[in-house]
């Protein structure tokens, strides 16, 4: 079902704009799943991409014509010369997205980040940040040494400065301790044990491994004593393999929480070569504020390709961040409305299950406000969505090259 899904993709592709074409190849609920939303979605990031490029070339374009010197005749001429190739640009475009935007509100998408997660939220270190700690140096073998050897351990914390007395607007807030300061609700230091449940969805041009310019990859993932070498799924002469694989994985953290997620080249003599690895902070991820446990899908559905994976249901999700961020609500109230703070928030009202049959819910509202929360004066903050990200592989013995 996948190529021929790949195929109908194509043809869509291929299509442009007949009107006929898009109703044909209304998306069938049953055949719809995880990747179609994901191929979706990269449609959507490739459009704004060339929506960004083509912006920064009409940009480009006008300061030419500001800095090229010379008659005013010569500006109007090649203001006139512009001038078709933007009103092509408007013509081209309405044409194509007819068809597409018939078909975006059908498949429902998610985020794709060309970058990791961390570079979109700082880090994750809204309120701990790490520090390497390194070995020092015993004579001239160690100088030479590079500071990722010398690493063993990490030491996470904070530290934070005030004004004695508190200035008002601190000491005024509800439930708020001046003792703790920013501290204020903590997780507590004990261990704690989560589920990691990782999605490896593909890898793009892999750096060749091998004699014929290709590579073998497969995937190997390590989190504190857990180490899975998926060898006998390895691809076959592939660099951009689609790997479309999960990995649940048991841990405890602090004591395991850095995940190295690496792709390896298979050979059938002598030992598998290691192509790339990233590292990902899965502690840092887990306290944060932007919750990156799990990420806000686009919309709540209890049965489908879009079912909701989160262990905990939107309301219960708002009802928690009000809780810790002492914010009032969420009131919801008759007619899909919700009062979070001093903000307002609508939305549907009701959920179809696999039959068919409506029931009244407030998931939708719940969700709304989630999908908004930066929005929300003081506690607000931008929740992770739903999403896949890109993370560049690099090799240990080739620093600051991407693999």
């Amino acid at each position: 079902t996948e190529e021929e899904k790949e195929k109908k993709k194509k043809k869509k592709k291929g299509g442009g704009g007949g009107g006929e074409e898009a109703e044909e190849e209304e998306p069938d609920e049953s055949m719809l799943d995880w990747w179609s939303k994901y191929f979706a979605s990269i449609e959507t990031m490739k459009e704004q991409l060339r929506q960004q490029e083509a912006a920064a070339a009409e940009a480009e374009e006008k300061e030419e014509m500001e800095i090229g010197e010379g008659s005013k005749a010569q500006v109007k001429n090649k203001d006139k010369s512009k001038a078709p190739k933007d009103d092509k640009k408007k013509k081209q475009q309405p044409v194509p997205e007819l068809p597409e935007k018939k078909n975006k509100q059908k498949i429902d998408e998610l985020k794709v980040f060309n970058k990791e997660l961390e570079t979109e939220f700082d880090n994750f270190e809204d309120w701990l940040h790490t520090f390497n700690l390194l070995r020092g140096k015993i004579g001239d073998n160690d100088d030479n040494a590079t500071e990722e050897e010398r690493i063993v351990g990490r030491f996470k914390g904070s530290m934070c400065v005030y004004k004695v007395p508190l200035p008002d607007d601190i000491s005024k807030e509800a439930g708020y301790d001046p003792t703790f300061g920013m501290f204020q609700g903590i997780p507590s230091n004990d261990p704690i044990n989560v589920l990691v449940r990782v999605y490896i969805v593909r890898a793009t041009d892999l750096h060749p491994a091998d004699i014929n310019g290709k590579a073998d990859p497969y995937i190997a993932i390590k989190l504190g004593k857990t180490d899975i070498k998926d060898k006998e799924n390895y691809i076959s002469k592939q660099l951009n393999p689609v790997f479309g694989k999960s990995f649940d994985i048991e841990a405890t953290f602090p004591m395991e929480s850095m995940l190295t997620v690496a792709v390896y080249d298979w050979d059938l003599v002598g030992t598998d070569d290691l192509i790339g690895e990233t590292k990902i902070d899965l502690e840092n991820r887990f306290y944060s504020k932007h919750r990156a446990t799990c990420g806000v899908s686009q919309t709540y559905s209890i049965h489908g390709y879009n079912t909701w994976r989160d262990p905990m249901k939107p309301s219960q999700i708002l009802s928690k961040l009000c809780k810790e961020g002492k914010v009032d609500g969420p009131h919801f109230g008759p007619g899909g409305r919700v009062k979070v703070a001093n903000r307002v928030f609508t939305g549907p009202t009701e959920i179809e299950d696999e039959n068919g049959q409506k029931k009244p819910t407030d998931e939708h509202l719940a969700l709304a406000v989630l999908r908004h929360w930066e929005d929300i004066p003081r506690a607000g903050c931008r929740l992770v969505p739903e999403h896949v990200e890109t993370r560049p592989l690099l090799n240990p013995d080739k620093p600051g090259i991407e693999q």
